[in-house]
């Protein structure tokens, strides 16, 4: 294995994904060596709704990263759909972009490089070590490990951090996602969010003539009968129905998890290992890089109590938002009067997408809150 072994690192990262790659970016600006493993080759792809809300473009920026004009589709807002009902809104300050999870990847990866990030692609990471982390059998040193590696993170159970505040093994926190992408033009600036009685279906525009569809229930049998779920949704299916694929159907489970302790000794998580929260909320991403760039300040001044604490407070407001949309998915007659509502009354909605990606201050948040729950109560 070409690397060397002998060299000790401040960082090392088991996880090449966008929060491993944003976790060693913000930890080499912080003046820190790092290095990264992942058993997959790069570009990594992953089933996603492809979307970047203006939170997590900003995110990005601050990362030192900016989306190449090409690889990406801006949006400008989002838009509800639930049968003849509908309700949009452009966000309060921003753009959004769609974008491959592999053109993202690929950005990413060049900016690690360019901050002098060292990383080990086809190199499965295969235990913890009291010095490290051991790589194919062979320890790699460093000060810390972080564990970047997903939903079903490896790190997490080595290090004994499985403990969730809630149970997400019971099912109820369990869903299963599935995405594909159409040849197709983009029908519309917002992106799309359809809500049916089994499943949701978000549409996101990520090219000039391609858009990603991505399918989310709670049922996994969905995925064996895509076509027909989607033949629930009249006005989308007409138009995809004759659209050719510009990808193969992939799927993975979402999960909506918080964990008691994010770190131990010297193992930290960070992004899906570190707990999450329903892909419904698309706060995956912008989740993951604010993580990234709080855990290398807390890296370098060896605060993880700090991490852990701040970890906590960054999931409160997508934690909310994931209760809120949910609730929505799970109860259709409240739903139909939650989109009545924001068909008659546009600031509502505008206000609901202001929260959904940072913007506005508690008390409009409360305000809008209070105002959302008279209209109901009078309806």
């Amino acid at each position: 294995m070409a690397f060397p072994l002998a060299k000790s690192w401040d960082v090392f990262i088991a996880g090449g994904g966008p929060a491993g790659l944003a976790t060693a970016i913000a930890a080499r600006g912080q003046g820190l060596s790092v290095i990264v493993a992942d058993g997959a080759l790069a570009p990594i792809d992953k089933p996603c709704g492809e979307g970047l809300l203006p939170n997590g473009v900003e995110a990005l920026r601050k990362l030192g990263i900016e989306i190449p004009e090409g690889d990406a589709y801006p949006f400008r807002g989002v838009r509800f759909v639930d049968g003849s009902t509908k309700a949009e809104a452009e966000f309060p300050r921003g753009t959004a972009y769609g974008i491959r999870r592999t053109h993202l990847h690929r950005v990413m990866v060049d900016r690690a490089a360019a901050c002098g990030v060292r990383m080990l692609w086809q190199a499965a990471v295969t235990g913890l070590h009291p010095e490290g982390a051991l790589v194919a059998g062979e320890l790699v040193r460093a000060r810390w490990v972080v564990g970047a590696d997903g939903t079903s993170s490896r790190v997490r159970s080595w290090a004994k951090l499985d403990e969730r505040r809630g149970d997400a093994r019971s099912g109820k926190n369990v869903r299963f996602a599935f995405r594909r992408h159409y040849r197709i033009a983009p029908w519309s600036e917002f992106m799309e969010l359809h809500w049916g009685r089994e499943c949701q279906v978000y549409v996101t525009p990520v090219g000039r003539e391609e858009v990603c569809v991505s399918l989310i229930s709670f049922d996994p049998k969905l995925r064996l009968r895509e076509e027909e779920a989607l033949e629930e949704f009249p006005e989308l299916w007409s138009r995809l129905k004759n659209a050719k694929y510009a990808s193969s159907e992939r799927g993975a489970i979402t999960v909506t998890r918080q964990l008691r302790r994010v770190y131990r000794d010297r193992t930290v998580l960070v992004g899906d290992a570190s707990g999450g929260v329903d892909a419904i909320t698309g706060e995956g991403l912008c989740l993951a890089f604010q993580q990234a760039a709080l855990l290398a300040k807390c890296l370098a001044g060896g605060e993880l109590a700090r991490y852990q604490q701040t970890h906590r407070a960054l999931l409160r407001r997508p934690t909310l938002m994931t209760r809120l949309m949910l609730f929505m998915a799970r109860h259709r007659r409240a739903r139909q009067r939650v989109m009545e509502l924001f068909q008659s009354h546009p600031e509502s909605f505008a206000a609901l997408l202001a929260m959904h990606v940072g913007e506005g201050s508690a008390r409009d948040h409360l305000s809008n809150g209070i105002a959302m729950g008279w209209e109901l109560l009078k309806a």
